[in-house]
């Protein structure tokens, strides 16, 4: 089989598609023969580096990804040759307690593909079982390969840790990005008024398309007023955070009494401020959140197979365009997310 390699750290030009030995099922397992893998800004930090985080080298990467059964381990009987799948980005030992509780991505081993194990930019991978999932009927496979990552993380934002109700509003900061535009469809789908930025005309219109109501412009200093000015002065109920410095003082200014801030992640930067008096004055919550739990996954597709759910695709390439892949991401040129197509 062929696989993209990461064999060392740097622009996308290390990138490399090399040969590999078929894989075999053991007991309890599946080999899948992957149909298509999508991109995620993941993919670029663990090609560049992360400082104080060392990647395996050489590594396969790739967390997102649809394929088709085509092996068996012993043991496994509820799935058939030739059954359309998608792969879990995430894994763990299934024996903690956060496990046993329907929390794998709590485990103090959970890890992504790509990441702290080999991906799924290849064309065949092994798997335990319990690391697929059968795809709905009418769900087409590269399309799908671009939901787990964001979907799960912003599910895991919304629904696990902010818990957003029916009626609250809702402030996403940058809409069009990956976790960003599920946020909205999220957040919407759950009967919330959802507020976004973005920062182009091509991105706000986007943003209105998958479900926001109100779209600001990301670029302009005094969205934070304009957020007060749409909700009357009261601010949002929760606010989707996961830019960091850049927006973060006004995304706490942003939030009502009893609002909720929920942060994935920090695109500017690691370090932000709090001001206290603000924080307990107004008994505001901020929450972390990191991926979401694989129980999730049957709801999020159920919802994109009834059209609640849309990933945003900019474009699909052949596996071959996997060096092109990267630099389209990794230049900005891409509306929503790169996909590569590996087999049928």
């Amino acid at each position: 089989m062929r696989a993209v390699h990461v064999p060392e750290h740097g622009g996308p030009e290390v990138l490399r598609i090399v040969d590999l030995p078929d894989p075999t099922p053991a007991p309890g397992e599946v080999v899948v023969r992957m149909t298509a893998a999508s991109l995620n800004h993941l993919d670029l930090w663990v090609r560049r580096g992360m400082p104080g985080m060392p990647i395996p080298l050489p590594i396969i990467p790739g967390c997102d990804g649809t394929g088709v059964i085509a092996a068996l381990g012993e043991g496994v009987c509820d799935l058939a040759v030739g059954d359309r799948v998608v792969v879990l980005p995430g894994h763990s030992s299934g024996e903690s307690a956060h496990d046993r509780a329907g929390n794998d991505h709590l485990s103090d081993d959970y890890g992504i593909r790509g990441e702290h194990s080999d991906g799924l930019d290849r064309e065949l991978v092994a798997l335990e079982r319990r690391y697929v999932m059968l795809l709905p009927d009418g769900v087409d496979p590269v399309e799908a390969a671009a939901v787990p990552l964001v979907f799960l993380t912003a599910w895991g934002m919304l629904v696990e840790r902010a818990q957003v109700a029916e009626g609250e509003t809702v402030l996403v900061l940058a809409g069009t990005s990956g976790v960003g535009s599920a946020a909205i469809q999220i957040a919407a789908d759950r009967g919330a008024r959802v507020i976004t930025t973005a920062g182009s005309d091509a991105k706000r219109a986007l943003c209105a398309q998958l479900g926001a109501h109100e779209v600001l412009d990301h670029h302009d200093p005094d969205w934070p007023k304009a957020v007060k000015r749409l909700t009357d002065g009261k601010g949002c109920d929760v606010v989707v955070e996961h830019v960091g410095p850049a927006t973060w003082m006004g995304s706490m200014r942003s939030l009502a009494r009893n609002g909720r801030l929920v942060t994935c992640g920090g695109t500017t930067g690691p370090k932000v401020e709090v001001l206290l008096p603000h924080l307990f004055m107004k008994n505001l919550s901020v929450l972390g959140s990191t991926m979401g739990p694989s129980r999730a996954m049957p709801d999020i597709f159920a919802a994109v197979a009834r059209g609640a759910y849309r990933p945003v695709i900019d474009r699909v390439l052949p596996f071959d365009e996997v060096v092109e892949a990267h630099r389209v991401l990794e230049a900005g040129e891409a509306l929503g997310k790169v996909v590569l197509k590996i087999g049928d």
